[in-house]
This record gives structure tokens, sequence and C-alpha cells, in this order.
């Protein structure tokens, strides 16, 4: 019961799909009706012809043979036609489905927190996201189809056969929930395997593209072996569930098989019985065989689909596991936009920590930054600096406490308005596969031509750009691996130059670089943060010299604050790390 009622439930997050294309629905499932129709109608015309032939051969004449022919051929005709529209327009509303639900997908992932990131791997969203919903294009098309097709065959047959003689109607109909109940567990076996099944390839997507993308770093460590056998070793698990799958689905080909000559079985036997007596004419037996045989060959096309339908209702399950997903995009009712942004940035008593875990990253923090002011974060590692960075743009919301933006809570400001005023510079920069044009009109997408080009002048990067092979045309691969790292954060500095936010978040930006990438960046950094409020994360000291307070964090908060020289005079950890 708990099964069918999941099954129910997830039938019903997926039917507002299937009822958008209401119009080609309806005719699908007419021309569904027409075909099933049409193949219940040769029975009936053999049962005529056989009754007319053995009562009394006068009668089959050829007036009947012709008539009945040639309303057999209309209806094959309509058969063919009412079949073409169930294969071609029936199947292209599955993929109208499919390509719905993967928008909305998509457009919800996004719509996802950090922490949901955090804790789910990438691999096993693609494979939500492609082949999850592959799936769902024959699901949404043939069960409604199968479904149609199916109710009214066994209605049909099981008003003929109660016309002809109930005990065979009994006798048939017995067989068919004996045999639902027999093959029930099987049932419930293969729909888990498929459930387990779609995790692991997301597994293997994941193993994958982790490897791929980190091909420099195996190739260097010489590690290909291992990374060979992680695979194998993910992909010989997949092979197992798939092997339990099959066994499953063969248990409960193998019944029905058993169940298909039982019923056979009856229908023979109790129609020579009832032949023997009277109680059925030779036109109706006839009649029985060529029934059972569309009955079973309805059951058969159930057993067939069962598998499709448990791989469809698999997709729609783990399609609907990410839609409950809570977006941050949500704002608070009544949220307002925020505009004429000044700067000012507050920490009123903040305490945070990350969903699933008990350590509080930072408690009853406060701080208050005026509008145009740099201030510096610097500490040893797991302080809460890039936590604290973190929190401003609201990437993740405090747990205690508030954060003010020119005297306004953040929560009750829109997120878009909140990210759109404010510019975060990374250490581990991200470009896009794309263009150089495209990685920085990321920070403003309709930006004209002459601003992408002001940007990159502003960020020191218009002078290697021209030298590129097709200068702002060129391709930059993968995750910008065709440019180097100072390359890479000159055109990152470029996009937040576009955006033009009038708070300025740069964590780390040039740790990773080599001394004279660092110089060239850093100038691009100050000319960024003029006029702007600005946090910097610093690993190297000498970045944050000129910065008007420096923030000393440890897991014990703001232990030491001030100048670079007054922080240099205290002796204290500052004065440690500039001269360790």
């Amino acid at each position: 019961m708990e099964h069918l009622q999941k099954n129910l439930w997830l039938l019903r997050r997926f039917l507002p799909y299937l009822w958008k294309r209401k119009g080609v629905l309806i005719t699908d499932l007419f021309c569904a009706s027409l075909t099933t129709l049409c193949e219940i109608a040769l029975p009936l015309a053999v049962r005529k012809i056989t009754d007319a032939a053995v009562q009394n051969l006068a009668d089959l004449t050829a007036r009947l043979i012709l008539t009945t022919g040639a309303v057999y051929l209309v209806l094959r005709l309509l058969d063919a036609a009412a079949s073409y529209y169930m294969n071609s327009h029936g199947h292209y509303m599955g993929a109208q489905i499919e390509t719905d639900m993967r928008n909305d997908l998509f457009a919800h992932m996004q719509g996802l927190s950090f922490s949901f990131f955090d804790n789910t791997k990438i691999g096993q969203l693609m494979s939500r996201l492609t082949s999850d919903l592959f799936d769902v294009t024959e699901f949404a098309h043939h069960f409604p189809e199968e479904l149609c097709i199916t109710t009214i065959k066994i209605l049909a047959c099981l008003l003929i056969f109660a016309r002809m003689s109930l005990l065979m109607a009994g006798a048939v109909f017995l067989v068919v929930p004996l045999m639902v109940l027999v093959t029930r567990r099987s049932r419930r076996k293969m729909r888990q395997a498929f459930v387990e099944s779609r995790k692991q390839v997301g597994e293997i997507n994941s193993v994958a593209e982790n490897s791929l993308l980190g091909i420099r770093v195996v190739k260097s460590f010489s590690n290909e072996a291992a990374e060979e056998r992680k695979f194998r070793g993910s992909n010989r698990h997949f092979f197992g569930i798939k092997r339990r799958s099959y066994a499953y689905m063969a248990q409960y080909h193998t019944v029905t098989r058993l169940f298909d000559g039982l019923m056979y079985l009856a229908v023979v036997c109790l129609g020579a019985v009832l032949l023997r007596r009277g109680g059925m004419s030779v036109g109706d037996f006839s009649l029985s065989l060529l029934l059972v045989s569309t009955l079973l060959g309805s059951v058969r096309r159930i057993i067939e689909f069962t598998q499709q339908f448990n791989q469809g209702i698999t997709g729609i399950e783990r399609f609907a596991e990410v839609m409950d997903e809570l977006t941050e995009t949500d704002d608070a009712k009544n949220a307002a936009e925020l505009t004429g942004v000044r700067g000012e940035i507050r920490f009123e008593d903040v305490s945070f920590l990350y969903p699933g875990t008990q350590r509080y990253v930072l408690r009853h923090l406060d701080l208050h930054i005026a509008p145009g002011e740099s201030v510096a974060l610097v500490g040893p590692s797991g302080g809460g600096k890039t936590t604290l960075c973190n929190l401003i743009p609201r990437f993740y919301d405090v747990t205690e406490g508030t954060i003010r933006i020119d005297g306004q809570d953040a929560r009750a400001l829109t997120l878009a308005s909140l990210r759109r005023n404010i510019g975060v510079v990374q250490q581990d920069v991200y470009l896009f596969s794309g263009t150089v044009r495209e990685n920085i009109a990321y920070g403003l997408p309709r930006a004209a031509e002459e601003d992408v080009r002001e940007a990159a002048r502003l960020a020191g990067a218009d002078v290697f750009i021209e030298q590129l092979p097709e200068g702002y045309d060129t391709y930059v691969g993968e995750r910008g691996l065709k440019l180097s790292g100072g390359q890479k954060q000159r055109i990152s500095i470029a996009r937040v130059f576009l955006k033009n936010p009038p708070i300025l978040i740069l964590d780390e930006a040039t740790s990773a670089l080599d001394n004279e990438s660092e110089r060239l960046v850093q100038r691009s950094l100050d000319r960024l943060a003029a006029g702007r409020t600005t946090l910097t994360i610093a690993h190297r000291l000498t970045t944050i010299r000129r910065a008007k307070e420096i923030l000393v964090l440890t897991e014990d908060g703001i232990v030491e604050r001030g100048t670079h020289e007054e922080l240099a005079a205290q002796g204290g950890i500052y004065a440690n790390m500039l001269h360790g």
C-alpha cells in the first residue's frame, strides 16, 4: 500500500507537465482507443464467419465475406493512421515534457543554496538532468496510452466473455489478479534495483568528472592506474545492480508466462466442456481463443511496460527529490530592493555554524565598516575569514544576529538586488567555456563592446588579450585552461569592473600567483577598490599594508584590530605573522 501511495504521489507531481500538452494527449488517447477497437474487431469477424460456416454453409455468402472484409480493411486503415499519430506526435509530446522538466530542474538548481552544493556531487546532479529524464520521454508517451489501451481491452474482453459464458469470464479473469499478486515482490525488487541503478549512474558520472577535470593532476602524479581502478570499481558495482535487476525481471517474465499457459488451459478445457454440453457455439469457442490471445498480448505489453514504468517513475522520483529542496531565491515577504548603495556594512552579534555541524565558525561577532572603507581580514586558516565574507552576499544566512547593509537587514532585501551591488574576486578563478569577451561580459551580459574593452583596460588585461590569437574572441578552454593564473585573475577582475559594484570582496585574490603576476594583479585590484567599500582576505600581508583597518580573526573572534603599523608594533599575532 505504501508503494502504491508513493507511485500515486509521484504521478500527481508529473500530471501538470502532462496536462500542459492536453490537446495532443487527448488526441493520442483517442487514437489509442481506436487502435484497440480495431484489434478487437478481428475476433468478432472470425466468430461471425465461423458460425455461418458451421451452422449453415449456405449462409457464408460472397456478400458476407466481402462486407466483413471491407469493414475490416477500413478499420485497419484507421488503425494505421491512428498508429502513425501515436508514434509521431505522441513521442513529440514525451520529448516536450522531458524538455519542460529539464528546464524547470535546471532553473531550480540555479536557486539552490551553497549548503546544498556543499553536500551534493555534481555528477549526481548531471545524472538527474540527463539520463534520469531520458526515460521520462517514453514514460510520458506510453503510460497514458498503455493505461487507456489496457483498460479498454480488459473491459471489452470481460464484457464479451460474460455474454458468452459467465463461467468462462470468471475463469479467465481470476488468473489476472492472481498474477498481479504473485508478481508483486518481483516488481518491488525491480523498482528498488532501478533506483539503485540511477544513483550509481550518478556515481560513475562523478568519478569520471573528477578524474577528467583533474587530468593534469592525475598525469603529474602518474596516477592513471589508480583512477582506472576507481572507475572500474564504480562500473563493476553498477554491473552488479544491473544483474540483480535483470534477475528480478527474469522472475517476473517467467511467472507471467506460466500464467499465460494457465489462462489458455482454462479457456481450452472449459470451452471444450461447454461445446460438448451445447453451452457454446464453435464461433464462440474460436472467439474465446482469439480474445485470450488479445488479452494476453495486452498483459505482455503491460509486462514490457513495467520496466519502462519503473524507469520512468524512478526518473520522476529523482526529479522530485531535487525540486523539493528549498531554494534560497525565495525572498522574504515584502523584501525591498537595495538601491542607492553607499556601502556601509554592520555585523550585529553575528554567530554562524554550517548546516549539519555543531561547531560555531563565528560567535557573537560585531563589526562596522564605513562606506568606502578598506578593511583587511587576516588570521590562521579556519578562523572564519571566508565565512564572514560569504555571509554578506548571503551565500549562507547567519545562524544568529543581523548583518545590515546601509542600515537595512540583509535578509529583508531581495537577493538579486543585494548580490547585484556586491563584487567578489576569489583565489580560485572560474572562467566559463567560451571566449574572453563572453567571460568579461558575464558581469553585465548586455554590455556594449566598448564597455567590455574599457573594463579589460582598467583590469590591466587589455594588453595580453590583444596578443591572443583571436583577441577578445579567443576561446579560453574548459575553466580557462588556455590562460595563465594571472591572466585568468585579471579577466575575473575585468568582470567585476564591468559590474561596477559599490561593495567589493577580495578573497585571497593574489595568493596563488607568482611575484610578477601578483604585482600586475595587485595594481588592478587597487584600481578596482578605489572608492568602494572593500573587504580583503589576505594571505600575503604585503598586499594589505594600506588598508584603513586590519582585523585579525581567529576561532576566538576578532582578537586584534588596527592599522598595519599599529598591529606590527603590538607584537601580537599579526606581528608574528608578519615576521614569520
